[in-house]
């Protein structure tokens, strides 16, 4: 699979056979800085309804929307949205949140949208995470040292951090290298990779892409 950060929690999975996804798409304004969205798709996920995170109507090719929990076929994908929250109050303030997982060729990325707490009862449900793509500017979502907890309850193999302060986001979030800071596992590598079950590393990585957008 082809893993590209486009930007925010924006990104285009390719599948194996060809199969084109884009997650959480934002929609450009005031504090969101980012370029539109111009990789055209075949599905688009959304973890939950906010303006940073809902606009599939600016998504090109008419892609079909994953709103819910539960099962979906993305073509050959399969994909598996759990019900979480938005913040560590079960959802009394900002509502709920839908961690999706993709499955394809045996790997399993899982987009963890804005989740606002560990995910420690859902993690057993979850199951096997190789590649985790994690929001790490707090705030909003869970903050650098929870999203640590996360990773490792969730044994994922990669994590590729996402939803922080760039130049290009004007949200009162901190940047990466809170997340970063101190840790010798970091590659910072360009926008886009291509992982596959046979090509995870041995040891937990962080991987730091670059936006797209």
């Amino acid at each position: 699979m082809k893993v590209k950060w486009l930007a925010h929690s924006a990104f285009l999975l390719t599948a194996s056979d060809g199969t084109r996804i884009v997650t959480d798409p934002y929609k450009p304004g005031d504090r969101i800085t980012y370029g539109p969205i111009t990789e055209p798709a075949d599905f688009v996920t959304v973890s939950h309804d906010h303006f940073d995170h809902n606009d599939v109507a600016g998504v090109p090719g008419k892609p079909k929307a994953i709103r819910a929990s539960g099962s979906h076929k993305a073509s050959g994908v399969s994909v598996t949205g759990f019900d979480c929250f938005h913040d560590d109050e079960g959802g009394a303030r900002r509502g709920k949140n839908i961690i999706f997982v993709f499955e394809d060729a045996g790997l399993r990325v899982a987009h963890l949208g804005d989740l606002g707490h560990v995910p420690t009862e859902q993690a057993k449900a979850i199951g096997r995470v190789d590649v985790a793509l994690i929001p790490v500017g707090g705030f909003f979502t869970i903050d650098p040292m929870a999203a640590h907890r996360t990773a490792e309850l969730l044994r994922t193999r990669v994590v590729i951090p996402m939803h922080y302060k760039t130049g290009k986001l004007g949200l009162p979030i901190v940047g990466e290298e809170e997340f970063t800071r101190g840790h010798a596992n970091v590659k910072r590598l360009g926008t886009e990779v291509e992982v596959s079950i046979g090509s995870l590393p041995a040891t937990p990585e962080i991987w730091v892409l670059e936006h797209a957008l």
